[in-house]
């Protein structure tokens, strides 16, 4: 594995980081994967917009178990294994005239959450729309509001900062004996807030413990400073986020610069896994056109993901190990990396045509090793930005589920199996 050292810059100080990095080409599978099954195709015209999934595990009854995907300002809808729908919750409405209703980002789950004398699992969403988390029980296959109303805005001070649209966007959650947590970014800044879950008679919200700030400006190998190229006033935020809580490690995925490893209570330096192809590259915004202009890529960046960084997701195989799975959004494929010692790249995959289409432009994906009904090895669930419905020349958005057997086997990386409960 290639490595290089990349001078970071951030708010005036200097820090070096080891940065990963690996010959794509010797590592992309040639083997041909496909999705099992799919769920409903979601058109933009109905405002719906396919983002991000939580598999959620019935204990009990893996065949109850359940899909729960975000759909921005369309809501929440909630599948079963056959990626039918079993429930659509509509984002709550536009608080004034000029304000924009909720706008549902990403989800994860909670095990086993403290509430009203019962433990109950949470599904919890990211509002971009208000600036604040959805909070839903699980009961009895159904998904039940229990958000507190008075737990306030994440990052915004007023409902005209939140109409400025720097709001929560990312999300991932996480446990440990000191309680529930969740990691939510925010829109358009580098910024990442510390969340812990708080149970407040039978609903559930939230105080900010801390926030980390990553890098916006970096320093290049030739002394040469780069930022990302975006609109002006928009900084490289960050979406996809998964922890691994047998190590309390947060993955970051920056869309436009590469994967952080940090501790996951934002403590402690970040660390950067690779970087994206497109790190370093010179780029400009022209105001006429609306669009940035780029000049020639120095080279300074990885060989494998290319932008946007999106979904991020873990296959555990044990204590600290197995895999880190990664949306690649330029070529449409996933990378996979090793959770133990350096998180080594191990090769890409792409999600081809088969009995349903091929997967482009994945946002967020969810992986689990349960063995379920149709599942046998776990299930992975990912994004699909251009479903195509056969007999339709419309795209719409959707979600592919994949058995993990088939990852394993077919992707040609040669990846564990682990069938275990997550």
């Amino acid at each position: 594995m290639l490595s290089r050292l990349i001078t970071l810059t951030a708010f005036g100080t200097a820090a070096v980081l080891a940065c990963a990095a690996s010959a794509q080409a010797d590592y992309r599978s040639d083997d041909e994967l496909t999705a099992e099954l799919e769920t409903p195709a979601l058109w933009t015209d109905d405002g719906a917009d396919a983002d991000d999934p939580a598999i959620w595990v019935d204990q009990d009854d893996p065949e109850d178990s359940l899909v729960i995907t975000t759909a921005k300002e369309a809501g929440l809808y909630v599948h079963d294994l056959e990626g039918e729908e079993v429930q659509h919750i509509a984002p709550d409405p536009a608080p004034g005239e000029d304000d924009a209703p909720g706008r549902y980002n990403n989800v994860d789950l909670v095990r086993g959450f403290a509430l009203d004398g019962d433990k109950v699992d949470l599904a919890v969403a990211s509002d971009r729309g208000m600036d604040d988390l959805g909070v839903f029980a699980i009961e009895d296959g159904e998904l039940r509001e229990v958000t507190d109303p008075g737990a306030g805005w994440i990052f915004s001070e007023s409902q005209a900062e939140i109409n400025d649209e720097h709001t929560a966007y990312g999300l991932t959650t996480w446990q440990d004996a000191t309680g529930a947590y969740a990691l939510v970014s925010r829109n358009s800044e580098t910024e990442v807030a510390l969340l812990k879950l708080v149970a407040n008679g039978d609903s559930v919200g939230w105080e900010k413990i801390r926030t980390l700030a990553l890098p916006a400006e970096f320093t290049m190998p030739d002394g040469s400073t780069w930022t990302t190229c975006d609109d002006p006033g928009q900084y490289a935020q960050v979406e996809g986020m998964v922890v691994d809580e047998s190590t309390g490690t947060a993955y970051l995925g920056q869309e436009l610069v590469g994967i952080w490893k940090v501790s996951a209570d934002l403590t402690g330096a970040p660390e950067l896994v690779d970087t994206a192809v497109e790190f370093g590259l010179p780029g400009a915004y022209n105001a006429e056109t609306d669009e940035c202009e780029y000049g020639q890529n120095p080279g300074f960046g990885g060989d494998v993901l290319r932008t946007d960084i999106e979904g991020l997701t873990i296959y555990s195989t044990g204590r600290g190990t197995g895999y880190l799975l990664a949306s690649s959004q330029g070529d449409d494929t996933f990378a996979v990396y090793a959770l133990s010692g350096g998180n080594d790249y191990l090769g890409s995959f792409a999600i081809a045509a088969g009995d349903v289409d091929s997967t482009q432009h994945s946002d967020g994906a969810d992986v689990v090793n349960v063995s379920l009904p149709g599942f046998d090895g776990g299930l992975l669930v990912v994004q699909d930005g251009d479903n195509t419905p056969e007999g339709s020349d419309e795209s719409s958005t959707n979600f592919k589920f994949l058995e993990w057997e088939d990852v394993a086997e077919d992707s040609g990386l040669g990846l564990a199996q682990a069938r275990g409960r997550r």
